[in-house]
């Protein structure tokens, strides 16, 4: 007798559901942000600033290292690293400490680095443009005239000359003027993720989502970019991908060529054909390239691994490693190499068989706001 109609006890099901749903769009909506708060945490922190003590019972949200998106060493193996949040941190004994370098850096958020030897390092960033420091500073100049609001994804040196890969195409630093040049035309409204030169001066730019372009240096009047036609096509999946992460070159002029998802491709023709390295590779996702003589060490999403060409096979060099999410990758001139993460980085001494943890000195990272809030 005292049951509900079944018209109002559907209409409280729909109720229930209704709140429900709601509770789930804003939890997946405070994860989608980078934070996540219990009933209770009013007061968590949102900022970037590390906390250098956390205690467990206080406080539960302890923060993770910071993303490292970009590495480079100076030639007497001083290191420098970029994160997503927290900007540059310098160590001078190979990553066992670091001191944060980010006076007069207004955007903490590091896509790419550089380092002309003797001079400057050069910082590319997500919104604020080009930054240099003095290799014996710690002040940074900004350096973006010429470059209106694009993220700077890659930089490349060759003979004391600093190209940018950034978000309209390709730029050359043009230091007389203090002023960034058009390196060519024809590649406005596209991301160079990747940078590379060939012996005979053909500059090539590796773009994220028209494929593989080139320009030669050193002609007179503006050079236009030349769309090589290339086709990479993953072996897996048969689809051609022209949305390109990374690009390098090896003493013998072949050319490495790193997919967002499609794997890494190689040309020893200087161009004209391609061949997928990608069969047995773990993950099609690659970061980083390396390459080393005959063989070459890819960075990928799931890990590091060195193609052995005398084997003929992809073998795995992830001892150490506790994050595999790989940034960065990068090799001193002294033999150590260095890998950048997800959260921290990571430094080999025996050629990438083993690697240590040295993310101590950079401190945590409490929910990172994005780069554009």
């Amino acid at each position: 007798m005292n049951a509900l109609p079944m018209k109002p006890r559907f209409m409280i099901r729909m109720i229930r559901w209704i709140v429900f749903l709601g509770l789930t769009i804003t939890l997946f909506s405070q994860v989608a942000l980078g934070e996540i708060r219990t009933p209770d945490s009013s007061g968590y922190p949102t900022f970037n600033l590390p906390l250098v003590h956390p205690k467990g019972s206080e406080q539960p949200w302890q923060g993770a290292a910071p993303s490292i998106q970009t590495l480079a060493v100076t030639p007497d193996g001083i290191v420098y690293a970029g994160s997503f949040g927290m900007g540059l941190f310098r160590s001078k004994d190979k990553g066992q400490s670091w001191k944060s370098l980010n006076r007069g850096l207004t955007d903490p958020f590091l896509l790419s680095l550089a380092v002309v030897p003797g001079k400057h390092v050069y910082a590319g960033t997500m919104r604020g443009g080009v930054y240099r420091l003095s290799l014996k500073g710690e002040q940074w100049e900004a350096i973006s005239q010429g470059l209106e609001d694009v993220e700077v994804k890659s930089f490349l040196v060759h003979d004391g000359q600093v190209y940018a890969g950034t978000g309209e195409g390709v730029h050359r630093w043009v230091e007389a003027d203090h002023h960034w040049m058009k390196a060519g035309i024809g590649l406005e409204k596209v991301l160079v993720p990747g940078l590379a030169i060939l012996d005979d001066g053909r500059l090539l730019a590796a773009t994220s989502g028209k494929g593989l372009h080139h320009v030669q240096l050193g002609q007179t009047g503006q050079s236009k970019w030349i769309d090589s036609q290339s086709v990479f096509v993953d072996p897996r999946e048969r689809l051609p991908h022209r949305y390109l992460r990374v690009i390098a070159v090896n003493q013998a002029q072949h050319i490495f060529l790193g997919t967002q998802d499609g794997g890494i491709f190689r040309s020893t023709d200087r161009g004209v054909s391609w061949v997928s390295l990608s069969r047995n590779l773990p993950n099609d996702s690659i970061r980083g390239i390396v390459p080393i003589k005959q063989d070459v060490v890819v960075a990928t999403g799931k890990g590091i691994f060195r193609w052995k060409h005398d084997q003929q096979q992809w073998v795995e060099m992830n001892e150490g490693l506790t994050r595999l999410a790989i940034q960065s990758l990068t090799i001193s001139g002294t033999g150590d190499w260095y890998a950048g993460t997800s959260s921290g980085a990571f430094r080999s001494d025996d050629g990438g068989a083993h690697w240590k943890n040295i993310s101590q000195g950079f401190g945590l990272q409490m929910a990172p706001r994005g780069p554009y809030e």
